[in-house]
């Protein structure tokens, strides 16, 4: 089995794009570290595709190369915070409808293009000062990721909220001290979450 994991930094984690199965150190490395605990006989090749920056519209630009030549049998996509982020010093929002279509590219291309079974992983934002005006722009994309999955997931991994839960009785800024990328603790714990999401997934598909 073939999993792909697709997104922008917070997927890229520093890995060695030279090696497509090196998982650098994000919630990629620990996904397919609690995978393997899961399933130890399981043949399941790990390649990490995601790229620092990039937003719905560079997903779109490598959607050949980077999703569909791989064929894989699974995909996890985390994006969006880039297409606020970027956006966010002088609030240039890009419009709704416009980051809409760019994920629905990618999505509908998969779902005709491939076999694969599409896992939509939410972007989030950690309450830091510096960034909560974000929500201004990021919520309502984050709106649109959900009806999208409705319409193209076979997985929903609802991480803004989730780890809204998780900061009860925890500090924040032990997940992601920047707001935005992970913590080893964060990682670690969006790691987890995939396989208790996912786990009757692969099961299926191993």
């Amino acid at each position: 089995m073939r999993l792909l994991f697709q997104g922008d930094s917070i997927t890229d984690a520093g890995r060695n794009r030279e090696d497509l199965h090196d998982l650098g150190h994000g919630y990629p490395l620990y996904a397919a570290k609690f995978i393997k605990e899961a399933f130890p006989e399981a043949d399941i090749e790990f390649i990490d595709k995601g790229i620092s920056g990039d937003q719905t519209k560079d997903l779109v630009a490598r959607l050949e190369e980077d999703f569909i030549s791989l064929q894989p049998d699974m995909v996890s996509i985390m994006i969006g915070v880039n297409d606020t982020w970027h956006h966010a010093s002088d609030k240039s929002w890009i419009p709704n409808e416009v980051f809409e279509e760019r994920y629905t590219t990618v999505l509908k291309a998969l779902k005709e293009r491939t076999k694969a079974k599409i896992v939509i992983i939410e972007p989030f934002l950690i309450p830091v000062e510096d960034k909560l005006f974000f929500r201004e722009d990021l919520d309502p994309k984050i709106q649109i990721i959900r009806k999208l999955a409705r319409e193209y997931a076979d997985i929903y991994i609802p991480t803004d909220g989730i780890l809204a839960s998780a900061f009860i009785g925890n500090d924040p800024l032990k997940f992601a001290e920047d707001g935005v990328h992970p913590t080893a603790y964060g990682a670690e714990f969006i790691g987890k979450k995939y396989l208790e999401y996912t786990k009757e997934l692969i099961a299926s598909l191993i």
